[in-house]
């Protein structure tokens, strides 16, 4: 059964299941990717990065609201002073004092801009939707580089299980050898034989469980734990999705695939840049206004008493401003403008030709990795009969241990060559998913 998720419910769905991971001798694929959206580097910055975008597309970076500032100041001075008049003695004096204080508080408001300020606005918002993709197609990637390393887990597990059969099987033989030894119904070449195979066998287990567990280290990288936790298995199930429901994902690729529509959104950007620059030629309007409050005292002089004067009051006031020619500045802002938009067109097309490309390729390489599965499952059928009529006919002296070890092993390769083609088509069908955009809506 497949559930559809938005990219949010991904989160909170998977978050959720969270705590419990390290509990859990076995990881499910749903811990292993909850646990890569909780920890993994990329993603973690992938969601900065759209925080950052959500915070650049508020209103509080729109520039709709008013600026407020607030002044104030003061200044003392002493100074001596020689007044001389005409009529008199001069008149001297000292340590005269003066002081003198003000505070206001300004208010600025852009009433109109040329409507640069509401395309800016909506362009950060678009900015931010594309953050949101970008996102999004950060941690599909992860996704699909973690499942790669989760299914090669897996298939190591089941070829170390393969080995471990193969090798009892072996020492089987040499047991059987050496009965057959000490009745004098066989050679001691038979006995050494055997011995040869099963080293064989205990070699190719020993590196089969060395590349399983350095796999598992990989994991733990990509999920940030643990490098020596290798105590744990994987869920080796692997489920395809239903043809038709594959055929009606690729039929909707071209409004799901991120990398189209992340051009989409670039390609919204580069037209609101075109618009914010041919505001320019509309006049701006701004309006301020202020309350002012200052405070004047002074000594007294030969001619005037010492006084203190205080005044307070509101001011307002609107300007306009309009730059009727900046130079061609701003023409030749508008005129790249539009050439970066028509880029951005040009590179749609060809995003939608190489997505398609790369969806018919995917598509093609996952019913080629499926049929091989298929013939893979039959030879194992095959190979396992012929092992098991092989097995009889040793048994009662009818071919020889030359002939049934060759059985054996082609029961080995052939199961060892079904469990590569399972996952590997298993990974042929994650890269049709990413390239369809419904990687993070089905169960993997």
């Amino acid at each position: 059964m497949r559930v559809t998720h938005s990219l949010g419910l991904l989160f909170i769905v998977f978050l959720s299941s969270f705590p419990a991971f390290s509990q859990e001798s076995v990881l499910t694929k749903d811990e292993v990717i909850a646990r890569a959206l909780e920890e993994n580097f990329g993603i973690k910055i992938a969601r900065n990065d759209v925080e950052v975008a959500e915070n650049n597309q508020s209103i509080w970076n729109s520039g709709y609201l008013p600026s407020l500032t607030g002044l104030a100041g003061a200044s003392y001075d002493i100074n001596d002073r020689l007044t001389e008049p005409e009529d008199r003695e001069p008149f001297e004096q000292t340590n005269i004092e003066n002081n003198r204080y003000n505070a206001s508080l300004n208010v600025d408001y852009t009433l109109f801009d040329g409507l640069g300020r509401l395309y800016n606005f909506k362009s950060l918002k678009e900015q931010y939707d594309l953050s949101q993709l970008q996102a999004r197609e950060t941690i599909e990637n992860t996704i699909l580089q973690i499942m790669s390393v989760y299914y090669e887990i897996a298939r190591l597990t089941e070829n170390v299980g393969v080995l471990e059969q193969g090798l009892e099987i072996s020492q089987e033989r040499v047991t059987r050898a050496k009965y057959q030894f000490e009745y004098g119904q066989a050679n001691n070449l038979l006995v050494l034989n055997a011995k040869v195979d099963v080293n064989s066998d205990s070699i190719a287990l020993i590196e089969a469980e060395q590349q399983l567990a350095n796999t598992k280290r990989d994991l733990n990288v990509l999920l940030d734990r643990e490098i020596s936790n290798n105590e744990f298995s994987v869920d080796t199930t692997v489920n395809f999705i239903p043809e038709l429901q594959l055929e009606s994902y690729i039929d909707e690729a071209r409004i799901n695939n991120v990398s189209l529509l992340q051009i989409e959104k670039n390609l919204e950007i580069s037209d609101y840049d075109i618009k914010i620059n041919k505001s320019g030629y509309l006049p701006i309007i701004d309006l301020n206004g202020s309350y002012g409050w200052n405070r004047n005292r002074s000594a007294a002089s030969a001619f005037f008493p010492g006084s203190t004067t205080t005044s307070d009051g509101f001011s307002a006031g609107v300007s306009l401003r309009w730059d009727i020619f900046d130079g061609g500045a701003r023409r030749v802002r508008i005129k790249n403008s539009q050439i970066r938009f028509e880029n951005q067109e040009i590179l749609l097309e060809q995003i939608k030709s190489e997505v398609e490309r790369d969806i018919l390729n995917a598509l093609g390489n996952y019913e080629n990795k499926l049929y091989i599965l298929n013939v893979q499952e039959e030879n194992v059928a095959t190979n396992l009969d012929n092992f098991n009529r092989s097995s009889e006919q040793y048994k009662l002296g009818r071919i020889t241990s030359i002939e049934f070890r060759q059985a054996q092993i082609n029961l080995l390769n052939a199961k060892t060559n079904f469990n590569l083609a399972k996952y590997d088509a298993k990974l042929a069908e994650l890269q049709v998913l990413q390239l369809t955009g419904q990687l993070l809506n089905v169960e993997l």
